[in-house]
C-alpha cells in the first residue's frame, strides 16, 4: 500500500503545473548529509627546473619516497630543482563508494615556482580523522604560467603553483551517513525562520497525510521516512520536489564600510522622522604681510642700518553650507520613499549610512542595521 501510495503521489506531482515556490531541495539540507574534506601531503615530480631546489623538506620527502621502493640514497646527493612539496586537498561527497573518483587540488606549500607539466605521486588523502579516504596521482593541469628571465625580470600569468587533477584519486572507504539507521529525516532551513519552519511542516503534511512531519524549532524539521531503503530514497525524491513559500526575511539593512554598498530590504520602514541634510565648508586662507625698512644715508654721510623685516598676519575666515531643505518621513514609509526622498538630497554612499544611523539612534528606523 505505502509502493502504490509513492507511485500515485509521484504521479500527481508529474502532472502538477509549476509554481513560482521554492523547492526543499533550494532551501533546506538533510541533516548528516554532507561533504567532508580531505588533505594529503605529497611530492609533485618531472617539473622543469621550475621546482623547490634545495629546499630541506622536499629533499626530505624524496629520500622517505625513495627509501619506501627499496633504495638508499643520501639527502645531499638529491636536487629538487624538478621536484615540489605540495599538499592536496578534496571534498568527499556524501554516499561517495569504494572506487569512485574525485578532483583534487594540488598546492604548493615550498619555494616552487610552477606546477605546469607535473605529475603528483602516489598520494592518500584524510580526514579528520586521520583515516586514509582516498589516494590521490595523477597528472596536474595548471591555468597559470610563469617565466623569468636571466636579468631578474619575470612574467606571472595567474597562478601557475597551483593545478588541479580532474577524477585523480580514488575512494578508498566510504562515511557511513544516518539517511538509513533514523526513523526520521531531519531537514534543516539554510536560512533559520520559524514561520518558514512551520510551513514547511505544513505543506509536507497536506501532500503525506497530518503526523508526517513537525517543526522542531526554527530551523529543523523532522519527517517520519519509510523503512525499506528502497522507499525511503523515492520519499526523499518526492519530497525535495515540494514547493514552500518561505516567510518574508527580517527588515534589515546591510552595510559595507569598505565598499559603501548599501542593501536597504524590502520590508524597512521609518516612524515619523525629520532629516536635514547638509554640510558645512569652512576655509581658512593666510596672506601674510612682510615690512622691510628701507636704508637710510644722511647727508652727513651717516648709514641707518634698516631694523628688523616685520610680517603681519592677514587670515580670512569663510564658510559655506549648502542650503539642502530638511525632508519628513511619514509613518510607514516603504523602501522606495526611503530611498527616494534621501536621493532627492544628493546624498553620497557615506551621507545614506549616516543618516541611516541617526535613524537608528533616534529611534526611527524599524530594522536592523548591520554593518560588514
Amino acid at each position: 500500500m505505502i509502493r502504490a501510495a509513492l507511485v500515485t503521489l509521484l504521479l500527481l506531482f508529474g502532472l502538477a503545473p509549476p509554481a513560482s515556490a521554492d523547492r526543499l531541495k533550494d532551501i533546506t539540507s538533510v541533516a548528516g548529509v554532507r561533504s567532508n574534506p580531505l588533505v594529503g601531503y605529497g611530492v609533485v615530480v618531472g617539473l622543469s627546473g621550475s621546482g623547490d631546489g634545495n629546499s630541506g623538506l622536499t629533499l626530505q620527502s624524496l629520500q622517505s619516497l625513495i627509501s619506501r621502493l627499496g633504495l638508499t640514497v643520501e639527502a645531499s646527493d638529491l636536487n629538487a630543482k624538478n621536484a615540489a612539496a605540495v599538499m592536496v586537498t578534496a571534498e568527499l561527497p556524501p554516499f561517495m563508494k569504494e572506487g569512485q573518483v574525485l578532483d583534487v587540488t594540488v598546492s604548493t606549500v615550498g619555494s616552487a615556482k610552477s606546477l605546469k607539466g607535473g605529475t603528483l605521486l602516489m598520494t592518500p588523502l584524510m580526514g579528520a580523522d586521520g583515516e586514509i579516504y582516498a589516494i590521490a596521482q595523477g597528472n596536474l593541469i595548471v591555468g597559470g604560467l610563469g617565466v623569468q628571465g636571466q636579468d631578474g625580470s619575470s612574467l606571472t600569468v595567474n597562478v601557475p603553483t597551483v593545478g588541479r587533477i580532474p577524477r585523480g584519486a580514488t575512494v578508498e572507504r566510504i562515511v557511513e551517513a544516518p539517511f538509513q539507521d533514523t526513523d526520521s529525516l531531519v531537514l534543516n532551513l539554510n536560512r533559520p525562520d520559524f514561520s518558514t519552519a512551520a510551513a514547511v511542516a505544513k505543506a509536507i503534511n497536506e501532500v503525506f497525510g497530518p503526523g508526517i512531519a513537525s517543526a522542531l524549532d526554527g530551523t529543523s524539521v523532522a519527517v517520519r521516512a519509510p523503512y525499506d531503503p528502497n522507499q525511503r530514497v523515492t520519499f526523499m525524491g518526492m519530497l525535495e520536489n515540494i514547493e514552500v513559500t518561505p516567510d518574508a526575511p527580517a527588515a534589515r539593512v546591510v552595510v559595507n564600510s569598505r565598499t559603501g554598498t548599501v542593501v536597504i530590504g524590502g520590508h524597512v520602514r521609518v516612524t515619523p522622522a525629520a532629516i536635514t541634510h547638509g554640510s558645512l565648508t569652512v576655509s581658512i586662507s593666510e596672506d601674510p604681510q612682510v615690512n622691510q625698512s628701507a636704508t637710510v644715508v644722511n647727508g652727513d654721510g651717516t648709514v641707518v642700518v634698516p631694523g628688523e623685516t616685520t610680517v603681519t598676519p592677514d587670515s580670512t575666515i569663510t564658510a559655506t553650507e549648502e542650503a539642502n531643505r530638511a525632508f519628513v518621513f511619514d509613518p510607514g514609509v516603504s523602501l522606495t520613499s526611503l530611498v527616494d526622498a534621501i536621493n532627492a538630497v544628493g546624498a553620497s554612499p557615506s551621507d545614506l549610512v549616516a543618516i541611516l544611523e541617526a535613524l537608528r539612534e533616534a529611534g526611527a528606523l524599524r530594522a536592523e542595521l548591520v554593518v560588514i
